[in-house]
């Protein structure tokens, strides 16, 4: 592994150990399920388990896009919502730090 992803891994994991309630995690999650997502779609897909608002899933979404690397963001107009997807590069490292976080007991 080159030392790009080897800094971009030891973020995540950095980051998935400082959630306290599951949401980093489940975001994580939805992000690999869902591949491609607008912050009005994470923002409903984390209100069914999740109390949070909008712009704080944007200020989320946005530091994962800005300082862990994982996300690349595309916006067609200015018209329209940016839509973030995942780089397929770090998907395995996203799988492997994701599964290393759920196996560490809470």
């Amino acid at each position: 592994m080159d030392s790009l992803k080897v800094r971009i891994k030891r973020r995540l994991e950095m980051y998935l150990e400082l959630d306290i309630d599951g949401l980093r995690k489940f975001i994580i999650d939805i992000l690999l399920r869902l591949k491609k997502l607008t912050v009005d779609q994470l923002h409903k897909e984390l209100n069914r388990k999740f109390s949070i608002s909008s712009s704080a899933v944007g200020s989320m979404l946005g530091y994962i896009h800005s300082k862990l690397g994982i996300l690349h963001a595309f916006k067609e107009s200015y018209k329209t919502p940016i839509v973030y997807s995942l780089k397929e590069e770090y998907l395995d490292i996203v799988e492997s730090a994701l599964s290393k976080s759920t196996s560490i007991p809470a």
